[in-house]
Order: C-alpha cells, then structure tokens, then sequence
C-alpha cells in the first residue's frame, strides 16, 4: 500500500490562524475556567479578522494575541459575540456543544502511535523549521516495504541546497534511506513571500494534519478555538485516549474508536473501538463531556501548543 501525507510549519497561514484562535481561548480560560468558545479567524494581505462566539469573565486583548503570532504589523478586525443561549441551554445542564462523530486512533507504527507517514513528515517538517521559522511544507509517500518513495520540501527563504542538506541530515540522524529520483526541494522554485503576505489563512483547515494523515479518516469537526464543551474537540481527544489504552493494554496493532453525540445529550449515542479490525463496545470510562474535562484537564489554557505540531503523538495528557 502507498501513502503519503504532509505537514505545515506554525508559520504557514491556516496554522497562524488555528494559533490566534487558540491563543485567544487559551488567555479566557486562564482567568476563567468555565469559558466557552467557538473562535474563527481568518488572515491575509495585511489584515486579519477575528470572529465567532466567546462566553466568559476575562478579558483578553485580541489585539496583542495576533501581533505576538503573526510577528509582523498587521491590521485587526474584531467581531466577537456571546454563544447563542439556544446552544448554552443544552451545555448548562451538562449536555454536548455540538451533535457530531469523533474518531480516535493509534497505531504501533513508532513512538507517537500515529501513521508512520504523518510521523516522517512531520518530523522532516520540525527538523528544517528549527533552522528556517518561516511558512514551510513537507510531504511524504511510503511504498509497500514503509520506504520512502517521494519527498517534497518547500520553505520560505531556504534554497534547494539548504534544503537538500538539512532533508539529508535528518534522514542520516533518523537512520533513513532517501530515494535516489524523486526528491523535490522547491520545486516551484525557491521563495521569500510567504505567509499572510503570500496567501491567506483560516481556523480549521489543516484538519487532516490536526488528526492523523489521509489514511484515517476523521469526524470532520475543527479543534482550534472550541473550548472542551464542543465534542468536536474533547471528545476526539478522548477517542485518542481510549485508542491508545486499547492499543497499549491489549497488545494491538492498530486501534480505531468512533464516539458520536447529540447536541444537548450527556452520554454518547455512540461508542465503539475497532480493534485489529474487531469491534468491541467502548466501557469503562465516564464519556459524558464534563466527565472528559475533568478527566482530561480540559478546562485548563492548554490548547496553543495543540495548534502548532497537530493533535496527536505530542505527548498531550489523552496520550498518557
């Protein structure tokens, strides 16, 4: 089976974005941990706009969140509002945010327990963006033997040949063997316009690198910016954990859990691990959303360091 998947830097533009919205939910709930948000950005071409919904006691200067991100001057729009009480009621009596089916996964695959072809490119991804922190991509194929087949690098203010070292460094450290043909290092050509100025970004569109890659399918609902009473983020966090526990406590391969919930609704309508290609009803943990908050340390100003890497194999408190 061929695979392939890719990474983003912090520093390309949807990654600024799901970084402000984070930023932004991370500073309410560390005044107040009963915050809710639903916060969306997008960014571009000298201005970014700020909206969505966001119940809480703090305050926070949007203004100075999106300045320490972008690192550049920047120009904000900002409209954001209170949750709708039509939503608030359903959460208020301890219910869902949201309906919606959340998918978690782990595999014995490497370290992170994430598909070997996101781990790579990733890895590749952080190797040159220590050196170069700037907007960046990288992409990875794997043949049917889990060799690297294809690579693609493409950073901002980083020539072909920087490039062709630093891939050449890492596959050295990391014990790898690089394909002779298809190695790609800008191969539009190389570039100094990058992010906000080059395209623009929004909240939520790098999904499947904030999951696990193409192979995995996922529930379809963006993280960044919800606080943990929106399933679409907690629950998929405790997908994640139930996937790792299986994989660790029964020795499996490879572990898929699907968890689906109604808005307003305590317990799931759904809860079931595949596992090694068996289902298996999911039993033994407190599945209700306040429950994951507890369990998980959810109410906490965590969510930040969640936007830059992805979601999973970065050893959050749902990987323990």
């Amino acid at each position: 089976m061929i695979r392939t998947a890719e990474c983003v830097s912090p520093m390309h533009p949807d990654k600024i974005c799901d970084r402000i919205s984070d930023g932004i939910l991370d500073a309410a709930l560390k005044e107040d941990p009963q915050t809710r948000g639903a916060i969306e950005v997008m960014g571009g071409h000298g201005i970014v706009t700020v909206t969505g919904e966001v119940t809480t006691q703090a305050y926070v200067n949007v203004r100075d969140i999106v300045n320490r991100i972008v690192i550049q001057k920047i120009g904000v729009q900002s409209n954001i509002v209170r949750q709708s009480p039509e939503i608030s009621r359903g959460v208020d009596t301890g219910g869902a945010g949201d309906q919606g089916i959340m998918v978690g996964y782990a595999c014995n695959e490497n370290e992170a327990m994430i598909p070997q072809e996101l781990y790579l490119a990733r890895s590749l991804c952080r190797h040159i963006f220590e050196d170069y922190p700037y907007d960046g991509k990288t992409q990875i194929t794997l043949g049917d033997n889990r060799e690297i087949t294809a690579l693609v690098a493409s950073f901002q203010n980083t020539d072909k040949e920087v490039l062709t070292d630093l891939t050449k460094e890492w596959a050295k450290e990391n014990r790898l063997e690089l394909p002779k043909k298809r190695l790609y290092f800008n191969p539009a050509g190389d570039w100094e316009v990058g992010g906000f100025e080059a395209d623009t970004g929004l909240t939520g569109r790098k999904l499947i690198i904030d999951n696990y890659g193409p192979r995995i399918p996922i529930g379809g609902g963006a993280y960044s910016g919800k606080d943990a009473t929106k399933v679409d983020r907690s629950a998929a966090y405790m997908a994640r954990k139930i996937a790792v526990d299986y994989l660790k406590n029964k020795g499996a391969g490879e572990v898929l859990v699907y968890l689906a919930y109604a808005i307003g609704v305590v317990e799931p309508v759904m809860a079931i691990a595949k596992i090694d290609g068996k289902d298996e009803k999911v039993s033994g943990y407190d599945l209700s959303p306040q429950g994951i908050i507890e369990f998980l340390g959810l109410d906490k100003p965590i969510f930040e360091d969640t936007a830059e890497w992805g979601h999973y194999g970065n050893g959050f408190a749902w990987e323990a």
